[in-house]
């Protein structure tokens, strides 16, 4: 993005000498300055919400009354704040459906930007830059808090392309504020409903079982729905997923449609040898593949590859499977093939494979049209809490290495799971790169349904404990 640190870390005194400069003799200031102060003036000179017009001083030649200089100082503090809630909020955006998030020391209060109470009825031209035109600090603080700290925090001010960050940011303030329609939320509400009646009724007929359940994790299937879905829409003619064992018997009967039948047989042990695609593995690595017809009529392919038990291995796997049919099939149309990775927090930290595969998901030789990385953040790792599981403040935080935006997003609100699907989808489409989901949400049992969570994270299981569910809190 445009680095505007030229701006931003100016002491106001500074700026109020170089706009006067400016109003006298555009040229006079560094072009990068004219650029910016010609940018204020073009926000300044737009109509309000009144109707009426703000003359601009640069363009109202030197009889003009200069904009004073407090006021001016002031407009350049919103103008940061803007800013730094862009860069900064996802640090306070509500994404833990379980406890309250660690003080990152995020600086986003009014006396940040040397701006108080005092302030809030007044109105800045500042607003523009949030599309609201002339508008109280009030209003401008409202929106950006709704927008940047709500369910969904999003990074993505790292990456360097311009046109890509502009676009990241329009179309996630534009999608955050749209309304779902009743069509759209019942949709929502059947995914998570097929999400959780599907886990309750295996903890209930098999206690005990080993299922590796995604409770606590259900906006999983109205993610991968969307995403399956709306890349239909966008062009995708074949969809390959690569996951773990968390959920996987969830996404293979409400995303994939293998039958409950064959599922229920594979927990009853008569499963007949020939359904098991030869590999005589356990149910949950097992692969299926399916063709399913979107609700718009479209036609798409989705293979779930076959996985063992070392967490993150098939994602280059994965990987393979995609280039390799946009290669062959498609003649190197990405656009055709989309690869979806379903992590667990703990492995995309941890484990060194996601490092390699996403080192390398730029290179000619390795390049996929980008992939949508799905993370399913329970915040414990087997019986680690994440603050003794990793350095970073965030398990996806290698995703900066190759600039792809991050949606943390808040397991608990469906709406914004789904969202946040749909920007990926729209963003992969658009660049053909990777761009990663980090649903945060909790698993309501034992790693695998047979230990007991009370022993080693007794506070955390006392919460999830008299949790709802995630249809519970929808409803």
């Amino acid at each position: 993005m445009k680095d505007f640190s030229y701006v931003t870390n100016s002491h106001p005194a500074y700026i109020e000498s170089l706009y006067s400069d400016y109003t006298k003799d555009p040229t006079a200031v560094d072009p990068e300055w004219k650029k910016f102060f010609e940018g204020f003036d073009f926000a300044t000179s737009k109509v309000n919400g009144n109707g009426s017009h703000v003359v601009a001083t640069a363009t109202a030649g030197k009889d003009a009354t200069p904009i004073n200089n407090d006021a001016l100082a002031k407009e350049f503090n919103v103008y940061k704040m803007i800013r730094a809630y862009r860069k900064r909020a996802h640090l306070i955006a509500d994404t833990n459906p379980i406890r309250p998030r660690k003080d990152r020391k995020p600086e986003l209060n009014l006396n940040d930007f040397s701006l108080s109470d005092s302030d809030l009825n007044t109105e800045f031209h500042a607003g523009t830059f949030l599309g609201l035109g002339k508008a109280k600090l009030s209003d401008i603080l409202t929106k950006l808090k709704k927008i940047y700290a709500g369910s969904i925090g999003i990074e993505y001010t790292y990456i360097n392309e311009i046109e890509k960050c502009q676009w990241v940011q329009e179309h996630f303030e534009a999608i955050i504020q749209r309304e779902f329609t009743i069509d759209e939320r019942t949709r929502i509400l059947e995914k998570i409903n097929q999400g959780v009646i599907f886990e309750k009724f295996l903890h209930t007929k098999y206690i005990g079982q080993k299922r590796f359940g995604l409770d606590g994790g259900e906006s999983t299937i109205a993610a991968l729905d969307t995403i399956i879905n709306e890349s239909a829409d966008a062009g995708v003619q074949e969809v390959v997923i690569g996951m773990a064992h968390r959920g996987r018997l969830n996404v293979l009967a409400n995303t994939l449609g293998k039958t409950y039948e064959q599922i229920f047989s594979e927990f009853e042990g008569n499963m007949p040898p020939d359904m098991t695609m030869g590999s005589g593995d356990v149910k949950y690595h097992l692969g299926f593949n399916s063709n399913i017809n979107t609700p718009a009529g479209k036609a798409v392919n989705v293979q779930l590859i076959p996985n063992p038990s070392h967490l993150e291995v098939v994602d280059p796997v994965v990987s393979g499977f995609a280039r390799a049919k946009a290669d062959i099939l498609y003649n190197n149309e990405y656009d055709k093939v989309l690869p979806i990775l379903i992590h667990g927090d703990s492995a995309v930290a941890g484990q060194g494979v996601i490092y390699e595969l996403l080192q390398m998901s730029k290179l000619s030789g390795y390049a996929t049209g980008g992939a949508i990385h799905f993370v399913i953040n329970n915040q414990i790792g087997f019986t680690t809490d994440f603050d003794d599981a990793r350095s970073a403040d965030y398990c996806t935080s290698i995703a900066a290495m190759v600039q792809a935006p991050v949606l943390h997003v808040n397991g608990d609100d469906p709406e914004a799971v789904v969202r946040a699907a749909s920007l990926a989808v729209a963003y992969r489409q658009k660049f053909n790169q990777d761009i990663f989901i980090d649903m945060v949400c909790y698993r309501r049992y034992g790693h695998n349904e047979g230990d007991e969570p009370k022993f080693t994270q007794p506070q955390l299981y006392a919460l999830i404990d008299k949790h709802p569910n995630p249809r519970e809190v929808y409803t």
